[in-house]
């Protein structure tokens, strides 16, 4: 595949960017590091000054003297990794309440908790904040990006710097897991076996898609439930993982109550698997979680980078019988089975049928997205390609 430059790719949450900018002082956009938070901000403003605090003498002239770096960069300035230094939130809240101006700064970084933990203090009102994810499949699609085949997507994932410099995932994914545990892992909490908490991961990444299991964890970890349940919160704050709750509607059936887990990236949570090539996926026991994991993590870019909060579930009831994603849109669910098959069959469908008769939602707000090239509309219902599905 030729190489191609990040900055030609057109991210979707651009637009929403450039919008909310023209209504507050700042702007926030938060993500997985390495998810091209940097590049879109640099591209989308290219008069601002740009400062990362990650650079060690930047980062001392915001904590010591922080009255001095507000009157160097007083206006149309981006703020990279700010979360480093949070005793600058409370002088940038000062400096906007007296400009009174829109769009003034752009702040990033890569630790959802801290960021919030400072905003939430600080700069509550005063700024928006956005999520930006890797990049989705209609932004790859459109970017002329797109991997050639359903397991290439899943294996690649969709990290830019991956496809930009066209880097062999096996390579991307073991130093991008190194650079996290070393650096950001330690930033959030101090974790003396960082070795442990690798061996926690992989655990997670077997676990993608199924029910979130902390006693398993912690037994098979040889540490508390309290410590497992901190460290799912360090990958959550770090968009690492994210756990998709149940949908509580009863519909008169005992409901499960604990959420599935989930990964940001399948090209993250392959390399935890150890799987080296798209190829292995095709008979590997996780295909379908990973399946599955990668449909889902399009739902969220989709609301996310339109600056919206995705409102995402699961049904599953004491008998086992479950839906694999419930979408609230303007209040109203669209149930949808989730299928690694290539070939349509109509049991695809026998749980929605349940489910819409237990719900009374019209069967027609029920789908299936299945791993085939062709969408049908079937005597069963509506049966979506992955490429269709996931747009």
């Amino acid at each position: 595949m030729p190489q191609t430059d990040i900055i030609m790719i057109e991210r979707t949450i651009r637009t929403k960017i450039l919008d909310i900018a023209t209504k507050y002082p700042i702007v926030t956009l938060t993500g997985p590091r390495q998810s091209g938070k940097s590049t879109l901000l640099k591209n989308t403003f290219p008069d601002y000054n740009y400062v990362s605090l990650e650079d060690t003498d930047m980062r001392e002239f915001a904590a010591i003297d922080p009255r001095g770096f507000i009157k160097t960069f007083h206006d149309k300035t981006i703020i990279d990794e700010a979360q480093r230094v949070p005793s600058l939130f409370s002088y940038l809240q000062t400096h906007v309440d007296n400009e009174g101006k829109e769009g003034m700064y752009m702040l990033a970084g890569s630790h959802n908790f801290l960021l919030m933990e400072n905003i939430n203090q600080s700069l509550a009102g005063r700024t928006a904040v956005l999520k930006l994810l890797p990049f989705s499949h209609i932004e790859m699609d459109n970017g002329g990006i797109l991997p050639s085949d359903i397991d290439e997507e899943i294996f690649k994932g969709g990290y830019p710097r991956l496809h930009d410099k066209s880097i062999d995932p096996k390579d991307y994914y073991q130093y991008y897991i190194q650079t996290y545990v070393e650096r950001d892992v330690r930033l959030l909490k101090n974790i003396g076996n960082l070795s442990l908490f690798v061996k926690f991961m992989k655990l997670c990444a077997g676990r993608i898609g199924q029910m979130l299991n902390m006693a398993s964890l912690a037994t098979e970890c040889g540490v508390s439930v309290p410590t497992i349940s901190s460290w799912i919160s360090i990958l959550e704050a770090s968009y690492i993982c994210y756990t998709l709750k149940p949908d509580y509607n009863n519909y008169a059936k005992r409901l499960v109550k604990t959420p599935k887990l989930y990964f940001y990236d399948t090209g993250l949570a392959c390399s935890l698997l150890g799987i080296k090539s798209a190829s292995q996926l095709f008979s590997h026991f996780l295909r379908g979680g990973l399946f599955e994991n990668m449909v889902i993590n399009e739902f969220i870019k989709k609301s996310y980078h339109i600056g919206e909060t995705p409102e995402l579930y699961f049904w599953r009831d004491s008998n086992g019988m479950e839906v694999d994603l419930i979408n609230y849109d303007s209040s109203v669910p669209h149930a949808y089975e989730i299928k690694s098959g290539a070939t349509h069959s109509s049991s695809y469908f026998d749980n929605l049928r349940k489910w819409s008769a237990l719900s009374g939602v019209n069967a027609t707000n029920c789908s299936v997205i299945y791993a085939g090239e062709k969408g049908l509309d079937t005597s069963d219902g509506t049966l979506l390609s992955w490429r269709e599905g996931i747009k």
